[in-house]
């Protein structure tokens, strides 16, 4: 599929038939691991859910009703970054004022590497920021030092969701 076409494809599904098989999942994890990230440290992490008891255990826990709903009989991956790398000198301390920012800015890049390489594979995709953070850290075995960002649900749709409407461009970017 041409870049413009798998961009213009992408949607944010809440129904679906199933999830994305091992093979696939592997795939799509390989592919986000290609994302830019400052000075190359790679501080993303991935922690994917695709054992049917697993799955429905932290769904049930972990996701607020709405979120468990939409991502039923999806496979989860819950995306982190390792805190204090990026965006910190030798000496620890933050480079500027955004200081772990960057590592959120380097996951963002990650996880659309992923949703991207997800969609060329056939799955869709829906990104979920509410989650209980210490039920997945404590479940999933997540250290201290990651920082908890998203619960991404992949899947072969149910049902194919419109095209949202779009701001116009000059709303949003200014040329100079």
């Amino acid at each position: 599929m041409e870049f413009k076409d798998l961009i213009a494809a992408r949607r944010s599904v809440r129904s679906y038939q199933s999830g994305a098989c091992h093979k696939d999942l592997e795939a799509i994890c390989k592919a986000a691991q290609q994302a830019p990230s400052w000075m190359n440290q790679q501080t993303a992490r991935c922690y994917v859910l695709e054992t049917p008891e697993v799955l429905e255990t932290l769904r049930d826990a972990a996701l607020p009703g709405f979120n468990k709903k939409s991502s039923a009989n999806a496979a989860l991956i819950v995306t982190t970054f390792v805190k204090g790398i990026v965006g910190f000198g030798p000496d620890g301390q933050p480079v500027d004022d955004i200081g772990n920012g960057w590592g959120i800015y380097d996951l963002g890049l990650h996880d659309a590497y992923l949703i991207l390489a997800a969609k060329d594979l056939g799955y869709d995709t829906l990104i979920m920021g509410l989650r209980d953070v210490d039920l997945l850290r404590d479940k999933l075995n997540i250290p201290e030092n990651e920082e908890l960002i998203s619960v991404i649900a992949v899947g072969k749709s149910d049902a194919a969701p419109a095209t949202p409407p779009r701001k116009p461009l000059e709303e949003t970017v200014k040329f100079f």
